[in-house]
């Protein structure tokens, strides 16, 4: 059987933000229609656990040249698309904290609102997304019970749910986020959202 649409995302992307804000301006209905999966670097337990699973991970660091240019270019990106963002100056985050607790949201069928309101507080008010006080925070504005969203992160049912979300980035061959993949097509980046779009057009692909 076809796999529906998936969507590869980050909340430690602004471009991840960006893509997911400009496709769902577009078509409001995507959150219903595609998978979403949480995508992040692993540390400690998640990557051994990956391992274990005889799964690895594909994102590599990148040169300091093309993170200064990714800024500038995301900061262009904000004024063109007219919309509101602050920088974050956190260097601390614990990027499993945030995807666990979005993990934790899907499972109550609230992971659409958790996702929107945690990208509010990390692109555009400059919020460390994985302090347990805004966590609870994002967890309350999208309706889910806080202490739920905060404990995620140590839950083994929702562990194993991000080493299966990681090990499937990894079959997918997703090296970088945003990933969309639709069929045999795949794309990545803001850039390829309108190739994304017209491959879900193609036959057998339900939109």
């Amino acid at each position: 059987m076809r796999k529906p649409p998936r969507l590869y995302f980050s909340f430690r992307s602004p471009r991840s933000w960006l893509a997911v804000r400009r496709l769902t301006e577009r078509w409001p209905d995507a959150p219903d229609a595609i998978t979403f999966v949480p995508h992040w670097v692993p540390k400690d337990g998640l990557r051994a656990a990956l391992t274990e699973a005889d799964s690895g991970f594909l994102d590599t660091p990148i040169s300091r040249a093309k993170h200064e240019y990714l800024l500038a270019d995301t900061n262009r990106l904000v004024r063109r698309f007219g919309y509101r963002m602050e920088w974050p100056a956190d260097m601390d985050v614990d990027w499993a904290v945030p995807h666990l607790a979005w993990l934790y949201a899907q499972q109550q069928q609230r992971g659409w609102e958790f996702y929107q309101a945690a990208v509010r507080a990390r692109w555009e008010r400059g919020e460390n997304i994985s302090r347990p006080a805004v966590v609870a925070a994002i967890a309350t504005e999208a309706g889910v019970d806080p202490a739920g969203a905060i404990a995620a992160v140590v839950d083994p049912s929702l562990r194993e749910a991000a080493v299966e979300a990681l090990a499937s980035a990894y079959d997918d061959d997703v090296f970088a986020v945003p990933y969309f993949i639709v069929g045999r097509h795949r794309f990545w980046g803001l850039e390829r959202l309108d190739g994304f779009l017209d491959a879900l057009q193609s036959p057998g692909v339900r939109r």
